[in-house]
């Protein structure tokens, strides 16, 4: 099976780009940071820590305290994919990801990107 090539990249590489697209769309760090923690259970610091470390794309999700089970309520695509599609289940948790930062920088309202909950 073919690794790719996002699973080896940092978080902390990743992090800075999505931070840069909210704030670029008027949107805030709390804001992503929020959606990131709904989805995967880190805290403030668990985040931070994440960064520190450097960790893998694939270690980030590995060891993400409670993914969301409401993420399978995010739909839509990203780079031309369908995210309910995706067979890979890690690609799958990173496209999640993507499609939440881009609903943050869109402007969505937070209790749609939230699914309608509110449990980080």
């Amino acid at each position: 099976m073919t690794q790719h090539r996002i699973f080896t990249t940092s978080f902390a590489v990743i992090y800075p780009l999505y931070l840069a697209k909210v704030e670029r769309k008027g949107h805030t760090k709390e804001e992503m940071d929020r959606v990131i923690s709904w989805l995967t259970g880190y805290d403030e610091a668990g985040l931070k820590q994440t960064l520190t470390d450097q960790v893998d794309l694939r270690t980030f999700f590995a060891e993400a305290p409670r993914m969301n089970p409401q993420a399978s309520l995010i739909t839509g695509v990203i780079c031309g994919i369908r995210v309910e599609e995706i067979e890979d289940p890690l690609m799958q948790k990173i496209r999640y990801m993507d499609k939440l930062v881009d609903e943050v920088a869109g402007g969505k309202k937070m209790t749609s990107i939230l699914r309608g909950g509110d449990t980080p």
